[in-house]
């Protein structure tokens, strides 16, 4: 999959704020947060890499669907893969 720099960038960030967001998780969890705290922040955590697979799979369907790599079949991704991919997020 080749994503544009743009959507690469968004990805990625999204990615990064997920990150940031199951660090607050660990410390809470090594703090002693009380449970509903964790949770809450652990449900934001899921709910980022949820949205970045998202983006990805979308990136993907735009990038392979539409505009197939003419001579490359390797870089293809078939609309089942795609399907699945998706399924896999939820």
């Amino acid at each position: 999959m080749q994503a544009d720099e743009a959507s690469q960038r968004k990805i990625a960030n999204r990615l990064k704020r997920a990150q940031g967001q199951l660090n607050a998780v660990i410390a809470s969890v090594e703090g002693g947060a009380d449970c509903e705290t964790v949770v809450t922040q652990l449900a934001a955590v899921s709910s980022a890499l949820d949205k970045a697979g998202f983006q990805i799979i979308a990136t993907a369907m735009k990038d392979c669907l539409a505009e197939p790599s003419a001579g490359q079949p390797g870089d293809a991704v078939s609309m089942e893969d795609l399907e699945k991919l998706f399924l896999s997020l939820s």
